[in-house]
């Protein structure tokens, strides 16, 4: 196998240099850090731009970009056409691909995945073994952790937590500081706002809107509240 690139010593890492024009990068072009040659691979049209690192286990392949100032480290694994740039970090066992974008100060860690179309920026956080994919957005300063989906077109964002067996879909959306939790469901064009509290199995639905300092569990709500 050819080698697209090589790498010559940069402090504790090792810095990527191109071998020949692929994607949008030229030959001679320097990229970004590694601390070893498994952290990138050879093939395909991935790459690290800028001063954006990977080291440790981790692992980006496929046509994956990692650029700015971004980090991926411990097994994390980037792959797919997904990017990761800005200050955004993928830790310890997470994975990002498909055509997903995890940016700004970002951060995806322990074995959650991000896939599909989706888009993970601001100061979000995604740990755990939390899902997010289709073409869900999770911003702002909101969580999605323990065992939580998010998925299709629905929206995470401001100080909202989801966590638990909680599932937000369909064109849903949780903000301000909101927590859904335990069995709950958020789903079809339903809004939890405020400083709502949903869960055990609540499922909020239909058009729904729920908002305020409200607790909702074990119901079902289909209409239209405020």
């Amino acid at each position: 196998m050819e080698k697209k690139y090589r790498t010559e010593p940069e402090g504790d890492l090792l810095r990527i240099i191109a071998l020949e024009d692929f994607s949008n990068v030229k030959a001679g072009e320097k990229g970004g850090l590694i601390e070893k040659e498994e952290n990138l691979s050879q093939e395909g049209d991935c790459w690290i731009y800028n001063d954006a690192r990977v080291y440790g286990n981790a692992r980006v392949w496929g046509n994956a970009k990692v650029s700015v100032h971004a980090e991926v480290s411990g097994n994390a694994k980037v792959c797919g056409d997904a990017e990761v740039s800005g200050d955004a970090k993928v830790l310890e066992r997470a994975w990002v691909y498909g055509n997903t974008f995890v940016c700004d100060n970002a951060r995806v860690y322990g074995d959650a995945w991000v896939y599909g179309k989706a888009m993970v920026y601001g100061s979000a956080r995604v740990y755990g073994i939390a899902q997010i994919g289709g073409e869900a957005r999770i911003y702002g300063e909101a969580e999605v952790c323990s065992n939580a989906r998010v998925c299709e077109e629905a929206r995470v964002y401001g100080r909202a937590c989801v966590c638990g067996n909680a599932r937000i879909y369909g064109n849903a959306e949780v903000y301000g500081k909101t927590w859904v939790g335990k069995n709950a469901q958020v789903f079809e064009n339903a809004r939890v706002s405020g400083l709502a509290l949903v869960g055990e199995n609540a499922w909020i639905c239909g058009g729904a809107w729920v908002s305020g300092n409200v607790i909702i569990s074990e119901t079902l709500i289909y209409n239209i509240l405020k």
